[in-house]
């Protein structure tokens, strides 16, 4: 990765005094820049002593060295001894937290947390969302569904403040949503297409992964997420790995990432499931039976296109929609992600690295309302 792409996005300017303290003003570049250099904690501190001789962004008062301490006086990274026995520091899962945060503050917006986190469903009756809606008790209605406040209220007025007494016919229920769960399957395509042509690919798309596992476990925590990778092959990867995800000399399994993506989905007790994938290629790789692969870079190979085909109507068959976000344009592809899309009856987006966080978002929100039945 070139130095000189850190610099894409944002503008600096000479340094002044502001309210916001030093720390709170680099740690939202250093932030940004153990993104780009995927958790490697000395290039992105060398890289920030670039940009401070640049733009002057300390002074005399408090300098880089300065903010390394802060760093680890407020537990954002720690020392770590690598295999080698060389000593290091690295970031604490503090840090990946806060990047995450930014990242969803950056796609999606400053989002109201909700407490509840749950998914609606159009069946009214017994649940724990609140509709605002009342009506009075019947017997077998669930005692705490009743509403209290509502109640007192009812009893206050039928009997009177001085002889004060609540009955059965004083009661009045909340009607509630059942809710429900979605489980959502993220697919990141790393091959090496991701960082060709001078265009870093792969960032953007750690980014919108970080802001939707922050979105999902902080406004939807009963929902699930599940992120994977595909290369050469396809494997399952932690929240916390995100921040160091890297592009590797691989070639694009899309259809073991899609196996992989519904043997995930499958082991999920919910109905509703979905699956993201974020590629920027054709598909160029599979896996035969007896563990060699067969690879093609030429071109769209019809053998490799239509194992892809079969993998989009066998999730289709186990009622999992596919929405592809291609974030390349060349007219063949386009024509390969309408007839995949085609198969699964999914979705499909083209589009630049501009805005897919935000298009991934609304597509969340959307199939979460749709797909959410009861």
């Amino acid at each position: 990765m070139e130095r000189n792409n850190v610099r894409k996005g944002f503008v600096f300017k000479r340094y002044e005094a502001e309210d916001i303290p030093p720390f709170d003003k680099l740690f939202e570049i250093f932030k940004e820049l153990i993104t780009h250099t995927s958790g490697d904690f000395d290039e992105a501190i060398e890289w920030l002593r670039q940009l401070d001789v640049e733009y002057q962004l300390t002074d005399e008062n408090y300098t880089i060295d300065d903010f390394i301490e802060d760093l680890k006086k407020k537990g954002y990274i720690r020392e770590e001894i690598d295999p080698d026995g060389n000593g290091g520091m690295a970031i604490t899962a503090k840090t990946e937290r806060a990047i995450r945060q930014q990242a969803l503050d950056q796609i999606f917006g400053k989002l109201r947390k909700s407490r509840s986190g749950n998914h609606n469903t159009k069946q009214v009756g017994l649940g724990d969302e609140h509709t605002g809606e009342f009506r009075d008790y019947h017997f077998g209605d669930s005692l705490d569904k009743i509403s209290m406040t509502e109640s007192l209220r009812n009893a206050q007025i039928q009997h009177g403040a001085d002889d004060f007494r609540m009955t059965e016919d004083d009661l009045v229920v909340e009607e509630t949503h059942h809710k429900s769960q979605m489980s959502t399957v993220l697919m990141i395509d790393i091959s090496h297409s991701m960082i060709l042509y001078g265009e870093d690919r792969i960032t953007p798309a750690k980014k919108v992964a970080m802001a939707l596992a922050e979105l999902i476990t902080t406004r939807y925590p009963k929902d699930t997420l599940d992120i994977l990778v595909f290369g050469n092959d396809a494997w399952r990867i932690e929240i916390s790995d995100l921040p160091y995800l890297q592009v590797g000399p691989y070639h694009t399994n899309t259809v073991a990432g899609l196996e992989l993506a519904m043997d995930l989905l499958r082991r999920k007790r919910n109905t509703n499931k979905q699956i993201f994938m974020i590629t920027d290629g054709k598909p160029s790789c599979i896996r035969e039976r007896d563990g060699d692969y067969y690879m093609n870079s030429v071109g769209l190979d019809p053998y490799i296109v239509e194992k892809c085909y079969n993998a989009a109507s066998q999730a289709r068959k186990l009622h999992i929609p596919i929405t592809t976000f291609m974030i390349a344009s060349d007219p063949y592809l386009e024509r390969f992600v309408r007839e995949f899309t085609q198969a699964n009856q999914g979705k499909a987006f083209f589009t630049g690295l501009k805005g897919l966080g935000e298009m991934i978002f609304e597509d969340y929100e959307t199939n979460r309302k749709k797909r959410i039945k009861g």
